[in-house]
């Protein structure tokens, strides 16, 4: 009895260490840094939900691998996730890729770290165009887009050439428009008041409204999620529409009888920006994925599975490839809009917005 009493005792005593053990193990399971116990760190990046499935295949899974470490994707349009973040700065999120007007906003108040070339070296290949933007305080730029139109021509029963073709009548009822709020919303607000033969700077906007009034009845719907235009165009809802050369890809392969063209009188770019938020706890981290995510490598992957036109001056597109991108001519034909000078006047522009093209 002594002798089975003793076992027990050394048994009791070993569990008792073995679950102190695994208690102390769990508790240190994650490091202050974000790096769990097996090595791996975590890191949160908040980020466009287009394409979900294809971003994590051709750009977080690379990464992960690259770097040993394990992602969590937020993922929303830029306005929401923006905001997000700034009503709650400690929100967790390491990096955050958004649309070039937000990115100026966030870093003119001073939400996002300062990055350098140091920190991130592939910087140096960045465009010309992507370095100004750099520069100007918008973030680093990991893609470049432009507004184009796509269009039904079995609909509209006539060809779309330029950007004025829009307010033809023959049209009424047959549009969507990106919203104010969404990426190509303030681009196309510069169409409007290029439509008048006004400077948008020269009046804050006024004409671009005047144009947009007498675009209305041909507008049925505005969008602030490019990928609803798909539904849109399926369901015959719509059979001509504004939309980010990024989405183009999405709504042809579930539409083939749309076509996408950008009109020889040029169009209007913007960049989107990756920004690492003050409160992250993994910067280290968030250096490389941005080095990582403006490498060429990485860079020519995704304008082929993304249909995002790169920015890193060392990657070369075939005509083919290129298709749909901010790319080449295209590029050449974008002009720059001043997100600074919009993001002044938005708080007006929306509630002119919603009163003339939501009500």
């Amino acid at each position: 009895m002594k002798k089975m009493l003793g076992v027990s005792l050394l048994l009791s005593a070993g569990l008792l260490l073995g679950a102190c053990g695994n208690s102390e193990a769990a508790k240190n399971d994650t490091t202050e840094s974000g790096s769990t116990a097996k090595g791996k760190q975590e890191m949160i990046v908040s980020t466009f939900g287009l394409s979900e499935d294809i971003v994590k295949k051709d750009v977080i899974v690379p990464f992960e691998k690259e770097n040993d470490a394990n992602v969590t994707l937020e993922v929303g349009n830029s306005s929401d996730r923006f905001t997000k973040l700034k009503n709650n700065p400690k929100a967790n999120i390491d990096v955050i890729e958004l649309s070039q007007n937000h990115s100026v906003e966030g870093n003119s108040e001073e939400m996002f770290l300062k990055v350098t070339e140091k920190e991130v070296p592939n910087i140096a290949q960045l465009t010309d165009g992507a370095k100004e933007v750099f520069a100007a305080g918008a973030g680093v730029p990991f893609t470049i887009n432009s507004i184009g139109i796509i269009y039904n021509e079995k609909e509209t029963g006539k060809e779309i050439k330029d950007w004025s073709d829009l307010w033809d009548k023959d049209l009424k009822g047959k549009i969507s428009i990106p919203d104010i709020t969404a990426t190509g919303g303030p681009l196309f607000m510069y169409v409007a008041s290029e439509y008048k033969n006004q400077n948008i700077a020269a009046d804050d906007g006024k004409k671009a409204f005047e144009a947009m009034e007498e675009l209305k009845p041909n507008v049925v719907k505005t969008y602030s999620k490019s990928s609803d235009l798909a539904n849109m165009f399926q369901s015959g809802e719509i059979s001509v529409a504004v939309v980010p050369d990024f989405a183009v890809d999405v709504i042809q392969s579930a539409n083939e009888s749309v076509e996408y063209l950008v009109p020889e009188s040029g169009t209007y770019a913007n960049f989107n920006t990756i920004n690492i938020p003050k409160n992250t706890k993994n910067k280290e981290l968030a250096y490389d994925y941005i080095n990582y995510r403006i490498s060429a490598e990485a860079q020519k992957r995704k304008a082929l599975s993304l249909n995002e036109g790169p920015i890193n001056e060392t990657v070369e597109l075939s005509d083919e490839e290129a298709e749909n991108k901010t790319y080449g001519d295209i590029e050449k034909r974008s002009q720059p809009v001043d997100f600074k000078f919009i993001n002044k006047n938005m708080t007006s522009w929306i509630d002119q917005w919603n009163k003339l093209m939501n009500q």
